[in-house]
C-alpha cells in the first residue's frame, strides 16, 4: 500500500487523519492509500487505472443545504472529500470562492424551467461558455494553492514549478487555459489540430497572451495531439526534468467539483415550484455524455444521498454506452471514409481521431468514454460484496475485474456481455438513449419554436433524451437536462437549424458581446509538426524562457 507520499514525496500522506472518502485508490487494484493532494496533481494512477475516494461518502444532513449559496454548498460538499489536514477549511473556502467568482451568473449554474416537467440546467455561466469551466476553474486554483506550499521559503531553480501538456479539440483547451492562465509556478501546454478546431475555441485560446501559456498548432488531428501528450508523459528524459501534469477528465479533481451543481440543481428545483416539488423528491437527470464524466459526478451526488430516480445517459450516433445499456457489451465500432463523415467543419467535426464518427456534436464524439472506467468498478464492488468476503477482498476483486474488462478493451476492442447482475445493477440507476444528427436539429428548432429558447447541439441531445425519458418516468417526476455548453460555440450547427426561423438573427439572439471582436485581438499561438520530439523541445525551450524570466 502506497503511503500517500506518491508524488515526489512532498504531498501530505493519508493517514489517520484522514476518513476512507478522503483516501484515494486506483480502479485496477495495485495502487491505494493516496491523498488528496496526490491524485490532483498525478492525475492517472501508475497502474494505468483512475483515481476513487476508497468511499463514498453519506450526506445524512444533505436537506439541510437547501439555501446555501453555490459556494457555501460546494465547501459542505468538497470537505467530505478533502481532509483540512491538506486544505485547512478557510483556505477551500477561499479556493471555491475565487473559483467561481470568474461565473456570470450569481447562481453559477442557474436552472431554468423549459417545457412541461422538463428544466434546463445552464452550465455555460464560466470564462470560456462551456461546462468544464465549472471543473477547471477550481483545478486552476487547486494546483496553485499546492505549488505555492510547495514552494514555501524556495527560490529560483529549487521552486516546484509544474508543466500542464494537454491535448485539445476544442472546450477542453481554452477552459484549462483560462483555469491556469497567470498561477505562478505553472506552465501549460496546450496542442490543438491546426485547422481543425472552430473559429471561436481557436481564437478563445490563441487570444490569451499571459506568459504562462502557450498554444501549439500541430499538422495533423486530435489523435496525434493525444498521441504526442502521451509520449510526453512516458518519456522518462523529460518527466526527469519538467513535472507534469494532467488537466483532463480523468483528473478527480474534475468530477468532484462537477457533483456541486446536481445537488445545487436539485435545491433550486424546490424553490421554483415549491407547490410541485418538495425536498425529499425524485427528480432525473438527463446529461450529454462522452467520457462519461459528468454524469459520473451525478452518481457519486445520489450515493451521497441526493433522491435520483433515473440517470439518462444521452448519446449521439457515437453511441458506445447506449449499446452497453441495451446490450451488456463495450465494444468499439470505429467508423471510416464516408460512414464517418458528417457534421460541421465550422464548428470543429474534424479535429477527432480517426475511427470517430463525425457528428453535429462534436465535444461527445469519442470511441471509448474514459470516464466509465469508475463507474465500472462500483458496479464490480457491489457484485463482489454479494460473496459475504470482507471489504479488503470486495475491493480487490473490482480492481481485478475492471483490469480484465479493460485489457480487453485495449486487446480485443471491447468486452461483455457483463454478468447479469452487474447490467443489472447498471439499469437501476441508469437508462440511455442515442439521438441522431436529424434529431438533434430537429430538437433545436422544436424548442426554439415552443419556447424561444436557443439550444446548442450537445444540450440538444440531452433535451431530446430527457423528452423520451419523461415518457416512461413516474407521474409527476421532473427532469433537469444539462446544458453544456453556450450555443454561440456551435453556431454552424445553431445556424443550421435556425436559419430558415422567422425572425431569427444569429447575433442578435445568440452571439455573446465577449465573442464580439475575438477576431481582431492579437493572437499567439506556435505552428509544431506532428513530432513529439519537436514538442519536447518547444517546452523545455519555453519552460526555460518562463524560469528565466524573459517571456
Amino acid at each position: 500500500m502506497s503511503n500517500g507520499d506518491a508524488v515526489n514525496g512532498n504531498g501530505p500522506a493519508a493517514d489517520s487523519t484522514h476518513t476512507p472518502s478522503q483516501r484515494y485508490l486506483s480502479t485496477r487494484g495495485e495502487d491505494s492509500g493516496f491523498s488528496f493532494e496526490d491524485v490532483v496533481l498525478k492525475g492517472l494512477a501508475s497502474d494505468g487505472g483512475l483515481y476513487i475516494p476508497e468511499e463514498i461518502p453519506q450526506a445524512p444532513e444533505w436537506q439541510s443545504w437547501k439555501d446555501l449559496s453555490f459556494t457555501d454548498l460546494a465547501f459542505n460538499i468538497l470537505s467530505l472529500y478533502i481532509s483540512p489536514a491538506e486544505i485547512p477549511a478557510d483556505d477551500l473556502r477561499d479556493i471555491i470562492r475565487r473559483s467561481y467568482s470568474t461565473f456570470r451568473s450569481e447562481h453559477v449554474t442557474p436552472l431554468i424551467h423549459l417545457k412541461d416537467n422538463i428544466h434546463l440546467l445552464e452550465l455555460f455561466h464560466g470564462p470560456t461558455f462551456a461546462f468544464k469551466d465549472v471543473a477547471l476553474q477550481f483545478l486552476g486554483n487547486l494546483f496553485e494553492y499546492f505549488l505555492v506550499r510547495r514552494n514555501a521559503g524556495k527560490e529560483g531553480r529549487d521552486r516546484y514549478h509544474l508543466t500542464v501538456v494537454g491535448a485539445t479539440s476544442g472546450d477542453t483547451g481554452s477552459a484549462a487555459i483560462y483555469g491556469l492562465r497567470g498561477k505562478k509556478d505553472v506552465s501549460v501546454f496546450m496542442l490543438h489540430p491546426k485547422g481543425r478546431v472552430s473559429p471561436i475555441q481557436e481564437l478563445q485560446m490563441t487570444t490569451v497572451l499571459d506568459p504562462n501559456v502557450h498554444n501549439l498548432a500541430v499538422t495533423g488531428n486530435f489523435d496525434n495531439c493525444q498521441d504526442i501528450v502521451k509520449a510526453l508523459f512516458a518519456d522518462p528524459d523529460i518527466n526527469a526534468t519538467h513535472k507534469l501534469g494532467a488537466v483532463n477528465s480523468i483528473n478527480w479533481a474534475r468530477i468532484l467539483a462537477q457533483t456541486v451543481y446536481y445537488f445545487y440543481s436539485y435545491f433550486q428545483l424546490a424553490r421554483q415550484q415549491p407547490d410541485t416539488f418538495k425536498i425529499g423528491d425524485k427528480v432525473r437527470f438527463s446529461v450529454p455524455s462522452g467520457n462519461f464524466g459528468d454524469i459520473l459526478a451525478g452518481y457519486f451526488a445520489f450515493r451521497m444521498g441526493l433522491p435520483v430516480d433515473k440517470f439518462v445517459i444521452a448519446t449521439n450516433e457515437n453511441d458506445i454506452l447506449d449499446r452497453f445499456w441495451k446490450t451488456g457489451r463495450y465494444e468499439k465500432k470505429p467508423a471510416y471514409g464516408a460512414d464517418a463523415q458528417g457534421g460541421l467543419e465550422s464548428d470543429g467535426v474534424k479535429a477527432h481521431e480517426d475511427g470517430v464518427k463525425e457528428t453535429l456534436s462534436p465535444a461527445m464524439d469519442i470511441l471509448v468514454s474514459s470516464n466509465f472506467e469508475r463507474l465500472l468498478w462500483f458496479l464490480a464492488y457491489e457484485v463482489a460484496a454479494t460473496a459475504g468476503l470482507n471489504d479488503e477482498w470486495n475491493k480487490r476483486q473490482a480492481g481485478q475485474q475492471v483490469a480484465s474488462w479493460l485489457s480487453d478493451l485495449k486487446t480485443k476492442g471491447g468486452f461483455g456481455p457483463v454478468y447479469d447482475d452487474v447490467l443489472a445493477s447498471a439499469r437501476r440507476t441508469f437508462e440511455s438513449e442515442r439521438v441522431s444528427d436529424p434529431q438533434t436539429l430537429d430538437t433545436i428548432r422544436a424548442f426554439y419554436r415552443d419556447v424561444g429558447y436557443v439550444l446548442d447541439p450537445h444540450s440538444a441531445v440531452g433535451v431530446e433524451a430527457a423528452r423520451r425519458s419523461a415518457e416512461r418516468a413516474p407521474q409527476g417526476v421532473q427532469i433537469i437536462s444539462l446544458s453544456t455548453a453556450h450555443p454561440a460555440k456551435f453556431a454552424g450547427a445553431v445556424n443550421l437549424a435556425l436559419e430558415k426561423e422567422e425572425g431569427f438573427d444569429f447575433e442578435k439572439k445568440v452571439l455573446p458581446e465577449q465573442f464580439v471582436g475575438l477576431d481582431k485581438k492579437e493572437k499567439r499561438v506556435r505552428e509544431v509538426v506532428n513530432d513529439w520530439k519537436a514538442v519536447r523541445d518547444i517546452v523545455r525551450e519555453e519552460v526555460e524562457g518562463e524560469l528565466q524570466g524573459k517571456r
